[in-house]
């Protein structure tokens, strides 16, 4: 059986703050401790952050870190990624990256995980909202986007309840 893969969405390299690539480390690394595999954009800031916490886990394994980049250079992902998917669409990528994944956990974030989220609760996927750093994470914690869909998205507080939240 296949692990569930995890899209983790955040601050690009411009709006990472240190705070939130330190976080990045730790969740990357729990959830790779849980055995799940990782999906994000594979640029730096956030993404890199988590890609490292992945890789520096006791239970890593190649393969279960992929990152999904706006271009078409491969060379261009962080050093972390193990599988590069170099889409060469921009932005567009976001939702290749949704698409990709069974679950959702947005931390901090601006208008690109913004969009990543929207994208997230059309394909009516469970959204996990970290809630301890600014960003659309926290400002969406707890909330519906819209009457479509009857659930909120679900805000935690810590990695215990960003793991927990994630059905295994």
């Amino acid at each position: 059986m296949t692990s569930k893969v995890i899209a983790v969405i955040g601050p690009n390299q411009t709006r990472c703050t240190i705070d939130v690539y330190n976080f990045g480390i730790e969740l990357g690394r729990r959830l790779a401790d849980e055995g799940f595999t990782i999906i994000n954009g594979g640029m730096f800031g956030f993404m890199e952050g988590v890609s490292k916490g992945a890789r520096s886990s006791a239970n890593y394994s190649h393969g279960k870190i992929i990152g999904v980049i706006p271009g078409d250079n491969k060379y261009e992902a962080n050093s972390y990624c193990d599988i590069v998917i170099a889409t060469g669409i921009g932005w567009a990528r976001n939702q290749v990256i949704i698409n990709s994944a069974d679950y959702i956990v947005a931390v901090s974030g601006g208008a690109g995980t913004l969009s990543e989220i929207a994208y997230s609760w059309e394909a009516e996927k469970k959204i996990i909202c970290y809630t301890e750093l600014d960003g659309w994470s926290k400002e969406l914690a707890g909330k519906e986007l819209d009457f479509r869909n009857n659930t909120k998205l679900t805000a935690a507080a810590s990695i215990d309840e960003i793991i927990q939240a994630i059905p295994h």
